[in-house]
């Protein structure tokens, strides 16, 4: 018996070092799907109402009870009504699925609840909507006055507490007059996680999040309804933010979102590596992703900007922000940037204005014509974008393709960056380095995604390998504990 018990501790030990070998802080990852079907065609003029109508929250920052949530609208008939890119994340014990716009210009993931009576019941947009029931989830608990989560909350959001029921509430108004309102609860929140193995893990871990149940203006309106919105800004209530705080996730997130086709794409609780990736620091301080954007290139030309109209103060700088559709320059950017680009194609392409937007006719490869813009950030860290990650196409005229630039001038002094230019490249949001990185990528294929804080250990997101340096790990472990194992057999043998 004592032969036959060495044996299975040595069994134990062989596959505990096996185990080590592949262990690592857990990295999560979150399919992304586009919000609009193939071929929906969207005018310039409602993606742009779409964003003016985000802008005039997003500006405001987060005080006052005013908060920067992605609450898409416009009048327009041919709006999308929401965010271009959205992911499916399951709350609650047993877990429903909710579907959420991803949203880097805000901190708070919320759901409708089951009680709200001002709430959409159905969306026009193709998906069907769930609401939040706290009775049903087993692990569903209130968020109390004390909690620290709670405390935390009443810094810097519309959040209230009720003494007599002792619950933590919020009540969030917009510029445009519409708002949401609830209680905030703690339950789980589930998903995979990458920790070497061959197959993800299912686990989950308790979050704080808003159970809305009142919301009002473009909120309630069914062409625009969506479950909620899931926050990922830098502040204490963001999901990544409370992950990481409690060694669940690591302090870094990404995303890789496609261009092409039906979109869709990748998002990572964790950090995506790619050897091409340049990192820029973050302005520090900042409620969003303020990057310093100091100067910008059109065809390898610097461009006659005064790098002092990116500065970030009050009402000013360069945010990286998903939840926007274009890209927005203040006007002594805006002018030359669209100047240099119109010089550089008179040759190849005519330019016109269409409904008020600077446009071409080609008829030709856009790539053969027109030129790379580079903006070029502090670190040495430059964006070059393409033709076809700075163009839009609109059909034809007279028997040419017209494209569309899908910059626009900012009615204010904030440089926006929005999809147009974040799609078909990976993006790294390091908080714990307070730093954002990016390279071109085909969102198609698998990404490799790290397992330690080690820049040289990842996995392969879809095929989930060993890396190298697992490899050798395992390579040292191996030998000697099959050495052990086969001496114990031998002795088990010989007992027998």
């Amino acid at each position: 018996m004592r032969c036959f018990l060495s044996l299975v501790l040595a069994l134990a030990s062989f596959l505990l070092l096996v185990a080590v070998a592949y262990s690592g802080l857990p990295r999560s990852f979150l399919p992304l799907e586009r919000a609009f079907p193939p071929g929906h065609r969207v005018e310039l003029e409602a993606l742009r109402a779409r964003d003016r109508a985000r802008h005039a929250r997003i500006l405001k920052g987060v005080v006052g009870g005013v908060v920067d949530f992605s609450v898409e609208g416009t009048s327009d008939p041919y709006s999308i009504g929401y965010g271009l890119y959205f992911t499916k994340v399951k709350l609650g014990s047993p877990p429903r699925e909710f579907k959420v716009q991803i949203d880097t210009g805000s901190d708070i993931l919320w759901v409708a609840c089951d009680a709200c009576s001002d709430c959409p019941r159905s969306s026009d947009l193709g998906i069907e909507l769930n609401f939040f029931d706290r009775a049903s989830s087993s692990t569903a608990m209130l968020v109390s006055c004390s909690d620290q989560m709670c405390a935390s909350a009443l810094q810097s959001t519309g959040t209230e507490c009720s003494p007599q029921i002792n619950q933590c509430s919020y009540t969030f108004q917009y510029g445009d007059g519409s708002g949401t309102s609830g209680y905030y609860v703690s339950d789980l929140m589930h998903f995979d996680v990458m920790l070497g193995q061959s197959m993800p893990a299912n686990t989950s871990a308790n979050v704080v999040f808003g159970c809305s149940t009142s919301q009002s203006g473009e909120l309630t309106k069914t062409d625009k309804a969506v479950d909620g919105i899931f926050g990922f800004g830098p502040g204490g209530l963001s999901v990544i933010s409370q992950l990481s705080s409690r060694g669940v996730t690591p302090r870094v997130f990404s995303h890789c979102l496609k261009g092409e086709g039906n979109g869709g794409g990748i998002l990572v609780l964790g950090e995506i590596l790619e050897p091409n990736i340049v990192y820029s620091p973050l302005v520090p301080s900042q409620p969003h992703y303020n990057l310093n954007l100091q100067s910008i290139a059109v065809n390898e030309q610097l461009l006659p900007i005064d790098s002092a109209v990116f500065a970030t103060f009050k009402n000013q700088g360069t945010i990286v922000d998903s939840g926007t559709t274009l890209a927005y320059f203040v006007q002594e950017a805006y002018d030359p940037i669209i100047n240099a680009i119109t010089t550089a194609v008179s040759h190849s392409a005519n330019p016109i204005i269409s409904k008020g937007y600077q446009c071409y006719l080609v008829s030709s490869s856009i790539g053969d014509i027109f030129p790379p813009v580079s903006l070029n950030f502090a670190g040495g860290a430059s964006m070059v974008l393409k033709p076809e990650q700075y163009l839009i196409r609109y059909g034809f005229v007279d028997g040419s393709a017209m494209w569309c630039i899908g910059f626009q001038k900012a009615q204010d002094g904030v440089t926006i960056l929005g999809d147009v230019v974040l799609k078909d490249k990976i993006f790294v949001y390091d908080l714990a380095h307070q730093r954002i990185g990016w390279t071109n990528y085909d969102c198609s294929l698998s990404v490799n995604v790290s397992l330690t804080t080690s820049k040289d250990e990842y996995i392969n997101a879809r095929k989930r390998g060993a890396s190298s340096s697992q490899m050798d790990t395992l390579k040292n472990l191996l030998p000697v504990s099959i050495g052990i194992l086969i001496a114990y057999i031998l002795v088990f043998m010989e007992s027998l």
